[in-house]
């Protein structure tokens, strides 16, 4: 990953960029979500641990990154006979969107923030030294 904010927008960057450069989401957690993008019904733990061939530990993982991020949601299912588990489907597209805009639209604002405070602090810097007479 690039250093600087110049290096970065002289990169070229995909949408699922967005995903480790907002929420610092890794490899298998963009694969997680493109797996369940990729299905019509959604899926246990279990079934996603198999398609992205890792085991059932490390899928969670995953999986809880994504439901943090809020780009996946957790159902509960029941048994008739009593007792549960849990599916997984990708949250909408343009719900995800607009949290990534408020998140853009924050860092903005704060960086702007940050620069104003940069100028009045260095501004009487351009002024030629005073020089102390004793």
């Amino acid at each position: 990953m690039p250093d600087s904010m110049a290096e970065q927008l002289q990169q070229d960057m995909e949408c699922e960029g967005l995903l480790e450069c907002f929420h610092g989401l890794k490899h298998l957690d963009k694969e997680v979500f493109r797996t369940l993008v990729a299905t019509d019904d959604p899926l246990t733990v279990d079934e996603i641990a198999e398609a992205v061939d890792r085991e059932r530990s490390t899928a969670y993982r995953a999986v809880q990154r994504l439901l943090k991020a809020g780009f996946i949601q957790k159902e509960q299912v029941n048994y008739d006979q009593g007792g549960y588990y849990h599916v997984y489907r990708p949250t909408d597209p343009s719900n995800i969107a607009d949290d990534m805009q408020r998140l853009l639209n924050d860092w903005y604002a704060k960086m702007g923030q940050l620069i104003r405070e940069f100028e009045t602090k260095y501004e009487d810097s351009d002024a030629a030294p005073q020089t102390i007479e004793s």
